[in-house]
């Protein structure tokens, strides 16, 4: 993954998410086609640069009724009379996909901080379904497995010497920021997260749908606002709990602009170092890359996400929690 306000020139932008989207036929094509076509990439110009990304664009599409299909059905919806009604969702909406299977890296790397409780804080948490890492039971393939949760199975692919858990992480706060929580009990906010799953990704709705559930039996608490203006207050909610405060974030720095990327990683860094919190993030090499120069070797795919903890790169995860490589 790249930093997305970095990706300015539009073409360029969907010929990398055409790459991105292989895994979705359906996406895979919509992006080949807007990246060839000079008239609709005229049109999503127009849009603020952090608004022109193809998930956005793509999931308001379909908000607005458009079916997996041909390009040319996409084309015509954007350059129609609808055009309207869709930039106005898009301008509205964010992509806040919450990918729960994500968390198959985030409990591993908990599970280095030893046994003690833990309050979690997540920047850019969306709904917050990736507070809840105790909610589940774990297959990583290859590695080693934890159950006794009685929630949701989650499976991933894994090499190397991954830290299994011996239990259940013990979690006493879960807390989240977001310039725009979503609601797990309001049937608008999980129409739009559900809206957002790629065509053809059936497993990741049903897990998502099943992540909405666990969610919604015990709600955490969110906080609206910039996720390092909201970190202090995070923090003393966590604290306030007895918990020792974990710092996460999984592919959400990619939304940042340079400066407050470097803002994050500074604030992060001076907590860490003052021993008021541990930090785990999940992000893409290069949108943090002092962090994935940690790691003795970086693969070739923008699509592994470098997972570090206290700012120590610890494994590579593809994107949507499909694989994880501990080193």
């Amino acid at each position: 993954m790249l930093p997305l306000n970095d990706l300015t020139d539009i073409e360029q932008s969907y010929r990398f998410h055409a790459g991105e989207m292989s895994t979705s036929p359906c996406f895979h094509a919509w992006a080949s086609g807007v990246a060839d076509d000079p008239e609709v990439l005229g049109v999503l110009r127009e849009l603020p640069i952090g608004k022109q990304q193809a998930n956005l664009v793509f999931a308001a599409a379909r908000w607005h009724g458009l079916e997996p299909g041909p390009y040319e059905a996409l084309r015509e919806l954007l350059l129609g009379p609808e055009w309207p009604a869709v930039r106005e969702t898009i301008l509205a909406r964010r992509t806040q996909t919450n990918e729960v299977a994500r968390l198959t890296a985030l409990t591993p790397a908990l599970a280095t901080l030893g046994d003690e409780q833990l309050a979690l804080v997540e920047l850019g948490a969306s709904a917050g379904l990736c507070l809840y890492p105790d909610r589940y039971d774990y297959v990583w393939e290859g590695a080693g497995a934890m159950s006794g949760s009685g929630g949701p199975t989650l499976r991933t692919t894994a090499a190397g010497d991954v830290p299994i858990p011996a239990q259940a992480p013990r979690i006493t706060a879960r807390v989240g920021v977001d310039l725009n929580p979503l609601d797990v009990t309001d049937e608008d906010d999980v129409a739009w997260l559900l809206t957002l799953i790629w065509p053809g990704h059936d497993e990741r709705r049903d897990r998502l749908a099943a992540a909405i559930e666990v969610t919604r039996a015990e709600p955490p608490r969110l906080l609206a606002g910039d996720m390092v203006d909201q970190l202090d207050n995070a923090l003393a909610i966590a604290a306030a709990s007895g918990g020792t405060p974990v710092v996460h974030h999984s592919a959400a720095a990619a939304y940042l602009d340079e400066h407050d990327r470097l803002r994050l990683e500074e604030r992060m860094r001076t907590l860490v170092a003052a021993g008021r919190c541990h930090w785990i993030s999940l992000e893409g090499q290069r949108v943090i890359p002092s962090l994935a120069a940690t790691a003795p070797s970086a693969p070739k795919a923008d699509h592994q996400l470098c997972l570090a903890v206290d700012g120590q790169a610890v494994g590579w995860v593809q994107g949507h929690g499909v694989s994880l490589t501990w080193i």
